[in-house]
């Protein structure tokens, strides 16, 4: 029975999570062939082909897909291992607010596997939507904030991604008429950019559907009720990213920042930040 490499799974899971051997090539910090080559050493290792590829696509076998989801797991248990043998013992309690934008799909297994590492920290945490929360901490009912941000004076960035316009796969995309529009209520940023964007594209819009949070709108999206801006990694199954013209302008990077690393108790926080931010470049499992 061969022992899997946790180095060619590594490989393996951005591969499949990027979509592409380029882009996992960024993410584990080699280059493309080093990446294709460790995909090939792991297929000689199993005995199977992981992946189906053409000059146009890059998709799952069935022996991959069965694969993917062992090696996710491995990968956790890996590092939340060495993790384990590294961090210091921490202790106390922390109030979090961390947006709905951070890491929508995955927050709630990153965060159990962090109380698991470390087992004498208590965090009282609360998701909410950016405005909300930056009200609660400048009331002094939060030490830590992870949010979207709002102004260029307010915080330090610990991640980018981009923004993409996407709607249903079965999204029929037509200039011609005002394009139905899903939004968070005011106050919010990503509302505020449709609107700049769109005026500035000089292209009709009506208001589809408001909703108060997140997942709200992913639902409505997923449901086909129209198009929305929000950050990549929202993009669930049955999305598809909508490609606009050319003259619309430019979409900017969304921002996730942190206020009150620099005040909160050092080594609760440093911790916390390091191992959400680590799993920010990891996408969620299938």
């Amino acid at each position: 029975m061969p022992d899997l490499d946790i180095d060619l799974l590594r490989a393996f899971v951005a591969v499949a999570d990027a979509g592409s051997f380029t882009g996992a090539a960024d993410v584990v910090g080699r280059s493309q062939s080093a990446v294709s080559q460790k995909i090939r050493r792991l297929e000689d290792l199993i005995g199977y082909p992981v992946f189906d590829r053409t000059s146009r696509s890059l998709s799952l076998t069935g022996a991959g897909g069965q694969l993917l989801v062992g090696a996710r797991r491995l990968l956790d248990l890996n590092d939340d291992v060495v993790r384990s043998l590294q961090a210091p013992r921490t202790a106390g309690r922390l109030r979090v607010g961390i947006c709905e934008d951070f890491v929508p799909l995955q927050l709630s297994r990153l965060l159990a596997r962090f109380l698991r590492l470390h087992p004498a920290v208590h965090l009282d945490v609360n998701t909410s939507l950016t405005h909300d929360l930056l009200q609660e901490f400048d009331e002094g009912n939060l030490d830590l904030v992870i949010a979207t941000r709002q102004s260029s004076d307010r915080g330090r960035v610990i991640w980018r991604e981009p923004m993409v316009w996407f709607a249903a796969s079965d999204f029929r995309f037509d200039l011609k008429r005002p394009l139905p529009l899903v939004m968070l209520r005011p106050p919010c940023s990503y509302r505020e950019l449709m609107f700049t964007t769109l005026d500035t594209a000089r292209q009709d819009w009506v208001t589809a559907c408001t909703v108060s949070s997140l997942m709200g709108v992913q639902a409505a999206v997923a449901g086909g009720l129209g198009i929305t801006l929000l950050g990549r990694s929202f993009i669930q199954d049955g999305m598809q990213v909508v490609k606009v013209p050319d003259y619309w302008p430019p979409l900017p990077m969304t921002e996730i920042i942190v206020l009150g690393d620099d005040n909160a108790e050092k080594s609760l926080v440093q911790p916390l930040l390091q191992f959400l931010v680590e799993g920010m470049q990891v996408p969620a499992a299938a």
